[in-house]
């Protein structure tokens, strides 16, 4: 898909001296890989509101992950917004729609991920010598053997929500690595948002709290399961 230059302007969720939450697109890298192609970067240009230079990343949303993502819009937010997010101070809210539904329908996932080497690329498993990763969660809605889930990580590994959820027998839909690989929900758009951020960024006034809509795929299915 062919993004105009400035089309952030109209994602744009929250802004202030310090931070800018967007609200990401599916599908959009955040970063460009080693194989170049289009990027989220590439359009923070027009995002600086008269600032000498471009916001940065304050953390990351996988390629296919849409909703809430916080920018720096200088080197000291940038590290304040960093040490928030490594402390675990930044509450984080994705929904994720599921084929299977968990056993438990909420719960604590304390099972802890490591990278792991496959062919020319790599996946996320639960591994006993992997980083400590945690993710609380609860059902919201099921029907015909699927699940609207809300799931909140309380640690920021790589791929966490959807190993942890696979590993409940209830992978979210479209998931090309962790996914139902029988079925034909690979051909839809991963259905895993980030619909919430709360950043305490300053010490004296309240938490801001940015809500991203969720796409118009999910919300149809939203729909189908009566939670929309």
């Amino acid at each position: 898909m062919a993004y105009s230059p400035d089309f952030l302007l109209d994602r744009l969720l929250y802004r202030d001296g310090l931070m800018l939450i967007i609200d990401k697109p599916a599908g959009l890298p955040v970063h460009g890989g080693p194989g170049g192609g289009d990027n989220l970067e590439n359009y923070f240009e027009a995002l600086r509101f008269g600032l000498p230079r471009n916001p940065a990343l304050a953390h990351r949303l996988d390629r296919d992950t849409s909703g809430c993502l916080a920018l720096g819009r200088h080197p000291k937010a940038l590290r304040k917004l960093g040490k928030l997010f490594s402390d675990g101070k930044v509450e984080k809210t994705y929904w994720a729609i599921t084929r299977g539904v968990p056993e438990k329908l909420s719960g604590t996932i304390d099972a802890p991920l490591k990278k792991e080497s496959r062919g020319s690329g790599w996946r996320v498993v639960i591994a006993d010598d992997g980083q400590n990763a945690v993710t609380t969660y609860r059902t919201l809605a099921q029907k015909d053997g699927l699940a609207f889930i809300e799931a909140k990580p309380k640690t920021g590994r790589t791929h966490q929500i959807r190993v942890h959820l696979a590993s409940l027998g209830a992978p979210i839909l479209g998931d090309p690595q962790y996914g139902d690989l029988s079925s034909e929900d690979r051909a839809q758009p991963m259905m895993l948002h980030a619909h919430r951020l709360i950043v305490p960024i300053s010490k004296n006034k309240e938490p801001v709290v940015a809500e991203a809509p969720p796409p118009e795929a999910m919300q149809a299915l939203l729909a189908q399961l009566g939670a929309s």
